[in-house]
């Protein structure tokens, strides 16, 4: 089959391209992004392919909330590990797929793990992909004809692994599991990131104590919403060794901020140290607590339950052949057995191991080990009977 390509660099053209492409069923969807010197990721590339058609379209050239029609359109956008390229589509065209299929996503429920491309397309289709463009700079023009040719490679192969992929997950029956997976990926709130909850995201903030731990997490709060602000990197702000230093010192003066750790000049005048100085105020107050270090009853006598619970959700994954991080997160466990809102109790997971879990909960089904070592669902034993 002859793949016509082409390269749009005006607007006129993506206007063409998308009156096409908006025409077919499916269409294979990729970027190539930087954020490196910005808070927020610089579109550099979109690469499409429908049909026999592969169009690299160059964003630093042409407006891209030209794609928004597309976009919204009726045809199924097929991503590759999507959760990056969702999140620069929110913020350079301001739209997500309105409908999407995940390659990668769905790979998870035939028995992959968070599979890259160039995996998939060789152990599905015996295709080996190119590695060699894959850290370039996808900003400096003109663009080599080795930069076009790996970036076409992207979204290549895209349409025959969503065929592949569903056949197997159709003869599975879990066509609705992918779908819904899929759809709660694509609505996820890309680029609303909480402030408060950046100090996690800091290595060695998590060892902090007390109200050093109170300012880190105030302080990293300050540094995401001021790189935010003026879209700069966060180390460009303030490095992750001044933030834990300051943290640790919990300064009240400028004289005192000197004297922390990897503080440096650019702190210590006008706006930027009494900001900080204001925060490191404000963190003092702050009471917080790690996720798995609360001191609620509750979560505590659960926790016997959330071990057990969550080997044996491993289990029933492996067995199934679906990869664990799919189903549920220690968060959503705790929530189900507290009585909470869980996603284990809507949907696929639901299907899969909600019920089951509501059965423990009420008595009527228990897990054991078989000769295996394995553990498993078990019909609870009706004492009364006896």
């Amino acid at each position: 089959m002859t793949i016509s390509e082409e390269f749009v660099d005006d607007d006129a053209g993506l206007r063409d391209v998308v009156t096409e492409a908006v025409k077919a069923p499916l269409y294979a969807l990729d970027t190539e992004f930087h954020r490196e010197r910005t808070y927020f990721p610089r579109l550099a590339l979109v690469q499409l392919q429908w049909a026999q058609t592969n169009v690299l379209i160059d964003p630093l050239a042409v407006d891209p909330r030209g794609l928004a029609d597309l976009l919204t359109g009726p045809g199924l956008a097929v991503l590759h590990a999507s959760q990056q390229d969702l999140e620069v589509l929110k913020y350079a065209v301001g739209r997500v797929p309105a409908r999407m299929f995940d390659t990668q996503l769905a790979a998870g429920f035939i028995g992959y793990s968070t599979p890259s491309l160039a995996a998939l397309a060789q152990s599905q289709l015996k295709v080996t992909l190119s590695k060699g463009d894959r850290m370039t700079d996808w900003m400096r023009r003109p663009l080599t004809a080795s930069q076009c040719s790996y970036a076409r490679s992207d979204v290549a192969h895209l349409e025959q692994l969503h065929a592949r992929i569903s056949e197997k997950v159709d003869a599975l029956g879990r066509s609705t599991w992918v779908a819904e997976a899929c759809e709660e990926l694509r609505l996820r709130p890309w680029g609303e990131s909480n402030p408060d909850d950046a100090w996690l995201r800091i290595k060695d903030a998590r060892s902090l104590k007390g109200e050093s731990r109170g300012v880190a997490q105030a302080l990293a709060a300050w540094r995401e919403r001021r790189a935010m602000s003026t879209n700069v990197p966060l180390r460009r702000v303030m490095s992750d060794m001044a933030l834990v230093g300051i943290a640790q010192a919990a300064p009240k003066s400028t004289e005192d901020l000197a004297h922390a750790r990897g503080v440096d000049e650019r702190y210590l005048s006008g706006s930027v140290a009494r900001e900080i100085l204001a925060a490191v105020k404000e963190g003092r107050d702050r009471v917080v607590e790690l996720e798995g270090q609360s001191h609620d009853p509750l979560e505590k006598r659960l926790r016997p339950a959330v071990t057990l619970v969550t080997a044996w959700i491993g289990e029933l994954a492996r067995t199934h052949e679906i990869d664990p991080t799919l189903v549920a997160t220690n968060r959503d466990i705790v929530a189900l057995l507290a009585g909470g809102e869980s996603r284990l109790s809507n949907g696929w997971r639901r299907d899969l191991v909600g019920r089951d879990i509501e059965r423990l909960l009420k008595g009527e089904s228990g897990l054991s080990f078989d000769g295996d070592g394995r553990l498993r669902l078990i019909p609870a034993k009706d004492d009364s009977a006896e």
